[in-house]
C-alpha cells in the first residue's frame, strides 16, 4: 500500500503543477508570516482530477489509522473531505466527513462541528496545507471537545515552518 500511496502523491504534485498551484515570488501567510511561495491547495482540491487525487493520496492513509470520520477546518478541508467521501463511498467503505467551522455558528444550534458528530469517534483530521499548524490544531481542539479521538492528521503540503512538529510533539500522528 505504501508504494502505491506515493505514485498517488506524485500525481497530485504533477496536477500542483499543472494547475499552477504553487507560486514563486514573496507572500504573506495566514500566521503573518512571510514566504518565497504559495500553495494554493483549492486549484487543486476543486479541479475534479485533482480531488479525485488527493482522495486517493489521503485515502489509505486514513483506512490505515482506523478513522471513521474525516475532519478538517473549513474553508481549504471542505473539498478534501467531499473528495474523500466520495471515494470512499464508490470504494464500498463510506468514510463521512465533519467540518469544523472557525468560530461557532451564532443562529441555530450554534454548531462549532457540521455533521454528525458523536464521543468515541476515531478521526483524522485533514487541510491542504500546514504552516504554522494553527488551523489543524483549532479543528483538532474542536474535535477532542466534542469527545472525539484524533487518529491521524494528515495535509497536502507540509511547509516545515513549525506546524507539523508542534502537531508531532502533541502526539498526534502526522503525514503530508
Amino acid at each position: 500500500m505504501k508504494k502505491k500511496n506515493m505514485g498517488y502523491a506524485r500525481a497530485v504534485l504533477n496536477l500542483c503543477e499543472k494547475l499552477g498551484a504553487l507560486k514563486f515570488g514573496e507572500f504573506e501567510l495566514t500566521s503573518g508570516k512571510a514566504s518565497n511561495y504559495y500553495f494554493d491547495g483549492r486549484l487543486v482540491t476543486l479541479d475534479p482530477e485533482g480531488a479525485n487525487a488527493v482522495a486517493k493520496a489521503f485515502l489509505p492513509l486514513i483506512v490505515d489509522s482506523c478513522a471513521e470520520v474525516v475532519a478538517g477546518p473549513a474553508l481549504a478541508a471542505i473539498p478534501i473531505i467531499t473528495a474523500i467521501g466520495m471515494r470512499s463511498f464508490l470504494e464500498g467503505s463510506p468514510v463521512p466527513g465533519l467540518i469544523v467551522r472557525s468560530e461557532e455558528k451564532k443562529h441555530g444550534e450554534k454548531k462549532m462541528i457540521e455533521g454528525t458528530v458523536r464521543p468515541g469517534l476515531k478521526v483524522a483530521v485533514v487541510d491542504d496545507t500546514c504552516s504554522t499548524g494553527g488551523s489543524l490544531i483549532h479543528a483538532i481542539d474542536a474535535i477532542e471537545a466534542a469527545g472525539c479521538d484524533v487518529v491521524k492528521v494528515i495535509s497536502i503540503l507540509d511547509r516545515n515552518m513549525g506546524g507539523s512538529a508542534e502537531i508531532r510533539s502533541r502526539g498526534y500522528d502526522f503525514q503530508a
